[in-house]
């Protein structure tokens, strides 16, 4: 779900505001340069930086068995060949042009149809080179999962079918900021045009309370407002009705406001350690506090619309943002203010096992195809865990540091390790 982008002024004001403190608090402590270094460092944004590995350093690369990443990657591949040649790919053209992909997406295609691991290994080895991704000197970043939920709903309003999901709104617009200024490159902001001025809808406590009404946008009902709550999270999911029929809903748009993690809000009003936020837990929160409840769920703002799906293979995923269906386990949510989708990229971090909680390593060929408003930084990634009971348990208890590296293609690693550095 995109976030309402930071204001250029907000920055700038925040920014000075920060060093002129730090400077003063060092004058007051007699280390006035170490105040303002630390004022500077705490709002220094974020930039991604490139260094070449080999493959030899990507711990476990050897023994990814590579299951389903090639048809991932020949997904993504058919949508360069959508693009024109001189199209630039990834943030101002930083991971080359659309023809340096098709290249070798047109390697990929001469592989067998069922190629095995090693035949893939081999692909790649020769085509890319792993460049690990930093932010400033920082190598770690946090890596978390999301995946496809399931509810029971029914077409129209009856028994416990109560909660609708709303699909957009008429005149609702989304924009690119990146198309005005490329320092607001990956930001957009949602609303509708209110005499000469864009404006964002109504909060989600608003909505909620019936603001859209009027507008008969409901697309079906469901069961229960904390599942309608995380499907918003989110972003896809199915509702099998009362007849047994599934609908699988995708996102289309959102009212405007900012995303704001009600687990943060838990934990800043004591009610959840930090140690303990996990969508699990935030669940078991909102159960016992029915009372609550909804005034939890409303200090987050932000509300997506969604439009219904058609056709699609149930054993993938819905469409992210590259629009190409998600693989369980091989597509990953980045932040294209840094990233391309359609990139491969190499996680090394670690997932709950889905069976115990046991924390194991996640060592994995991924490709980026998606994105997501919480997803922001270099070193930062969503991983797409698939539908089902399992994929929900893994994906809501995910929250390890890892690193990513970003697999290039040979005639282009060079320069990019250049400009990024």
């Amino acid at each position: 779900m995109p976030l309402a982008p930071r204001q250029k002024t907000s920055l700038v004001l925040a920014l000075a505001g920060a060093l002129l403190a730090g400077f003063l608090a060092g004058v007051l402590a007699g280390r006035a340069a170490q105040g303002l270094i630390a004022g500077w460092f705490r709002l220094a944004p974020d930039r991604l930086t490139l260094a070449q590995v080999s493959f030899a350093q990507l711990a476990g690369w050897n023994a990814d068995p590579l299951n389903g990443v090639g048809d991932a990657f020949s997904r993504s591949c058919n949508i360069f060949r959508l693009q024109k040649p001189e199209a630039g790919v990834g943030p101002g053209g930083r991971y080359g042009a659309a023809r340096d992909w098709v290249n070798i997406c047109d390697r990929l295609n001469a592989l067998p149809k069922e190629a095995s691991a090693g035949q893939l290994r081999a692909f790649f080895e020769q085509n890319f080179v792993p460049l690990a991704a930093g932010n400033h000197t920082r190598e770690a970043g946090k890596f978390t999962g999301y995946y496809e939920p399931e509810l029971h709903g029914s077409l129209t309003r009856q028994g416990a079918f109560q909660e609708p999901l709303l699909a957009a709104p008429a005149g609702l617009i989304t924009v690119n900021l990146g198309d005005f200024n490329p320092k607001w490159r990956g930001q957009r902001i949602s609303g509708r045009v209110k005499g000469a001025s864009l404006q964002p809808l109504q909060a989600r406590s608003r909505i909620v309370a019936g603001a859209l009404k009027a507008e008969k946008l409901e697309l079906l009902y469901v069961d229960d407002p904390v599942d309608a709550f995380f499907l918003h999270i989110q972003g896809s999911g199915r509702v099998r009705l009362i007849d047994g029929r599934v609908i699988r809903l995708g996102y289309a748009g959102q009212n405007g406001h900012p995303y704001v993690a009600i687990g943060k809000t838990l934990v800043q009003s004591g009610a959840l350690p930090r140690d303990n936020v996990s969508m699990q837990s935030i669940r078991a929160w909102l159960s016992a506090h029915p009372d609550e409840r909804d005034k939890i769920m409303a200090t987050n703002p932000s509300y997506v619309f969604f439009r219904a799906l058609e056709g699609g293979d149930p054993e993938l995923g819905p469409p992210g943002a590259q629009n190409v269906p998600l693989t369980p386990g091989r597509s990953l949510a980045i932040d294209t203010d840094f990233h391309a989708l359609g990139a491969p990229v190499w996680l090394d971090s670690a997932a709950p096992s889905g069976d115990n909680g046991e924390l194991l390593p996640l060592r994995r060929l991924m490709v980026a195809q998606d994105t997501g408003g919480a997803i922001r930084g270099p070193v930062r990634g969503d991983v797409f865990w698939g539908f089902g009971e399992r994929a929900e348990d893994i994906a809501g208890r995910m929250n390890s540091e890892g690193r990513m590296y970003i697999l290039l293609p040979r005639e282009i690693a060079a320069r990019a390790v250049q400009e990024s550095n």
